[in-house]
């Protein structure tokens, strides 16, 4: 059973968007069955690369249509993204010197990044983007 299902609550009414943002949802619901199963060690590794990947996909996707349209919290937003990168780049050196716990770090990360963030600061971009026609 998923951790995550997704709903309308997530959508940020932007389909390409919200399709990548159902990616995040499968990132996070893949490390939930790895850690109920026990194999949590074993595709945390992934987990992170997916990560990295899908933050240079879907950052610069939202970023790129900030700049377009003059989203005026772009700088802020881009802000958040940053420190995303970071905190995932954490992750990843954590990850190779071996650290006990990360999976657990890393879940309640994205877990909380997918409330905070994907319901709170991108939600707020919506209605500024439907305006500009972009669905």
């Amino acid at each position: 059973m998923s951790l995550i299902n997704w709903n309308d609550t997530y959508s940020v009414k932007v389909r390409m968007l919200d399709n990548q943002h159902k990616r995040l949802v499968e990132i996070i619901n893949t490390l939930h069955d790895g850690m109920k199963t026990g194999k949590s060690n074993e595709i945390l590794g992934k987990i992170i690369f997916d990560l990295i990947g899908y933050t240079k996909t879907h950052f610069q996707s939202e970023e790129d249509l900030f700049e377009k349209y003059n989203y005026p919290n772009k700088v802020l937003h881009k802000k958040e993204h940053d420190e995303f990168v970071k905190t995932v780049g954490k992750f990843y050196e954590d990850f190779k010197s071996g650290r006990t716990g990360l999976s657990l770090d890393v879940m309640n990360f994205l877990t909380n990044w997918l409330i905070k963030h994907i319901k709170g600061s991108d939600k707020a971009y919506s209605n500024f983007l439907n305006e500009k026609g972009i669905y």
